[in-house]
């Protein structure tokens, strides 16, 4: 899976930092995730899972194509 990174201001990436994630922790749930669903608040898909630090967290991104997905933000939250 292709993941798109924007680097400028209150883009993803600062999105996801204010949260206190990585880009490596995002793509680690990306790639490992427990669950998929539709965010309650944008509509959008997100998975659940597990960072490297084994923090639970949701990731809420549009699908650019099968292939290619842009993180919209993620977040930690309470385990199941």
């Amino acid at each position: 899976m292709q993941t798109i990174w924007n680097y400028e201001p209150d883009e993803n990436v600062a999105h996801i930092e204010e949260h206190g994630l990585t880009v490596e922790d995002v793509e680690f749930v990306l790639e490992n995730y427990e669950s998929e669903g539709v965010s309650r608040s944008s509509q959008r898909p997100c998975v659940f899972g597990y960072t490297p630090d084994r923090v639970y967290v949701i990731v809420i991104y549009d699908e650019i194509d099968e292939n290619t997905v842009y993180p919209v933000t993620a977040y930690e939250i309470a385990e199941p």
